[in-house]
């Protein structure tokens, strides 16, 4: 079984991350279908013409010594992805805030969840036939709009607490 490849971003704690380094496994992903989608560096919807908000996975660190020690997952880590025409697309990633001190968390993506929705929703833009993914609620922690980056933009899909 392949080990999860998790990423941080470069530079400081901020509210949203584009990924450009993981490009290249998004053209792996869809290679079979899709020739040479680029990616669009700038955090624009200027010039899309699709755009689709979704979940990734995710870890978060919390950089206030006194909270969590060991961070926080989630299942449901706010992700906007933008097509562009001639296949273009970029993704943005959204960050979380610490329950205990409202500071932002330093995003670990769960690198595998990023690339497989990002070539999902390639392939489903090019017309290209795909079964729907099964989707099973697994039940959680409720979802704390106020400390969701991606609420705050109005892209997070997932409902209010």
């Amino acid at each position: 079984m392949a080990r999860k490849k998790f990423s941080k971003p470069k530079g400081e704690t901020r509210t949203s991350f584009m990924f450009p380094s993981l490009h290249q496994d998004v053209i792996d992903a869809v290679s079979d279908q899709i020739t040479s989608p680029t990616f669009h560096t700038n955090d624009s919807d200027r010039g899309s013409n699709n755009e689709h908000p979704t979940h990734v996975m995710g870890k978060f660190e919390c950089n206030n010594n006194s909270c969590f020690k060991d961070g926080w997952g989630s299942k449901k880590v706010a992700i906007l992805i933008r097509g562009f025409p001639g296949i273009g697309y970029n993704a943005v990633v959204f960050s979380q805030r610490c329950k205990s001190c409202n500071q932002l968390g330093t995003l670990i993506l769960d690198e595998q969840s990023y690339i497989d929705r990002v070539a999902y929703r390639l392939k489903k833009w090019a017309d290209i036939p795909m079964e729907r993914r099964p989707y099973n609620h697994k039940g959680g922690p409720p979802h704390k709009s106020s400390l969701c980056e991606g609420c705050k933009r109005g892209v997070c899909r997932q409902t209010n607490e």
